[in-house]
């Protein structure tokens, strides 16, 4: 097992539990010392690549960011989530439970992908900027997914 570079550290908890996060080296935009976004344990973002969580972003549980993927904004990622790859999850997103956004998919303004879906190839997706309860977003949320594998089928 070779030892790899730590490229963040937990800043001070906050009163919700999680740690902003700060860089300890240069990588991609990100320069030592600037604040990220909010983890609850160094498991939550990997060490390797180039994945970072910046803004307002949080990610916690047992949820996962790696590879080059970034969380920014507002985004939450939680559960048992996975971000990767070149994944990019930004806005008023949420991704939770254990759902899997990869490859360079980009999940964002207020999507919502929960439970056990895979997000991987580069959709842009977005819900109006309507107040919608959760059951109303991962109906739609499932809606759009069956109509792009739909589509993919056609295409073949």
């Amino acid at each position: 097992m070779t030892d790899v570079k730590k490229k963040f550290k937990l800043g001070k908890r906050e009163e919700n539990g999680l740690c902003r996060i700060i860089a300890l080296q240069d990588f991609l935009n990100v320069k030592k010392g600037e604040q990220g976004g909010y983890i609850e344990k160094e498991d939550n973002l990997s060490h390797e690549g180039n994945a970072w969580v910046s803004g307002d972003a949080r990610v916690y549980g047992n949820a996962q960011v790696y590879g080059n993927a970034w969380v920014y904004g507002n985004a939450l990622v939680s559960g048992d989530a996975r971000v990767y790859g070149n994944a990019r999850v930004y806005g008023n997103a949420l991704v939770s439970g254990n759902a899997r956004v990869y490859d360079n998919a980009r999940v964002y303004d207020n999507a919502l992908v929960s439970g056990r879906f895979n997000v991987t190839c580069k959709i842009d997706f977005e819900l109006p900027r309507v107040k919608l309860d959760t059951t109303e977003k991962v109906e739609k949320l499932r809606k759009f997914l069956e109509d792009l594998e739909k589509e993919e089928k056609v295409t073949k």
